[in-house]
């Protein structure tokens, strides 16, 4: 931990709550001289179930292995993640992963990149309920009049809302997201970082998102979960954002509490980048 230097800081540990829970988690990797390389060591956090959580670091600090624990695509060398009181052991549609490269197949339109998901999960649903729900969350992220394009035939910032519409439309419990606006250009990031709050805002559900910047955490998290460098990386501190939703990024920019946790997160980032191994 660092001390705050800043008076109005909350600094936050993790919450007493049943949803999500990784306990005493520990990443390793054996090395070809049989040593091991341990990832991350001793990760302990709570999610609510309706809680919108950033994790940031500096490259290597195992922030994505992380998320793909929790995900179910990597499995932890010791320590449990339960969600809802179940271990975590394999990927489950109760939680969808939204990655940084856009991941859609594609020989299939926009349309058709969401209703493989449906049909494959929602199973039990008549088809038109399933066609009901691709056009509800096409809407929602604005893609209705793209539909039948093809991937190849719109943006980069469409084909991300392609991803996150198709995982919110199978009713995950749990939306992960890997630096899902890392490849977008600042205004195409701005307005997709805005929608996916406004999504979140009025249909609440957990969410964990792996980001470098940390504006974008201060923006659109409860709470930021700062990482110590790797390897054997920690959680160094978890900070407490207190603006409510909805929030306006222009009024919370004003406000001399996003400056003290903008300059407190940056502080302890600088000091692990400085630190020497």
């Amino acid at each position: 931990m660092i001390n705050s230097q800043f008076a109005n800081v909350t600094i936050q540990e993790p919450n007493d709550n049943n949803f999500l829970i990784v306990e005493n988690l520990v990443k390793s990797y054996k090395k070809s001289d049989g040593t091991e390389s341990v990832i991350l060591d001793n990760i302990n956090l709570t999610i609510a179930e309706n809680e919108f959580i950033t994790v940031i670091g500096h490259s290597g600090c195992g922030k994505s292995t992380l998320l793909k624990i929790v995900a179910g695509l990597e499995k932890a060398t010791s320590g449990l993640v339960t969600l809802e009181g179940k271990e975590i052991r394999k990927p489950g549609s109760e939680r969808m992963m939204v990655f940084q490269q856009y991941s859609l197949l594609p020989w299939l339109t926009v349309r058709d990149n969401i209703r493989l998901a449906v049909d494959e999960v929602l199973k039990s649903a008549s088809k038109s309920e399933r066609i009901a729900i691709i056009n509800e969350h096409l809407q929602m992220v604005g893609l209705t009049a793209a539909a039948d394009k093809y991937p190849s035939e719109i943006s980069g910032g469409m084909k991300q809302r392609v991803g996150i519409a198709r995982a919110l439309a199978i009713r995950p419990k749990m939306l992960l997201m890997d630096e899902p606006f890392g490849a977008l250009d600042a205004l195409t990031r701005g307005k997709l970082q805005r929608q996916v709050l406004d999504i979140w805002e009025s249909h609440r559900q957990a969410v964990m998102m792996i980001t470098h910047d940390v504006d974008e955490a201060l923006y659109m998290a409860d709470r930021i979960v700062m990482m110590t460098n790797g390897p054997s990386a920690k959680i160094g501190e978890i900070l407490s954002v207190p603006f409510p939703h909805p929030r306006n990024l222009k009024e919370i920019r004003e406000t001399k509490e996003y400056y003290e946790l903008r300059n407190h997160a940056l502080n302890f980032l600088d000091q692990y980048f400085n630190q020497e191994e």
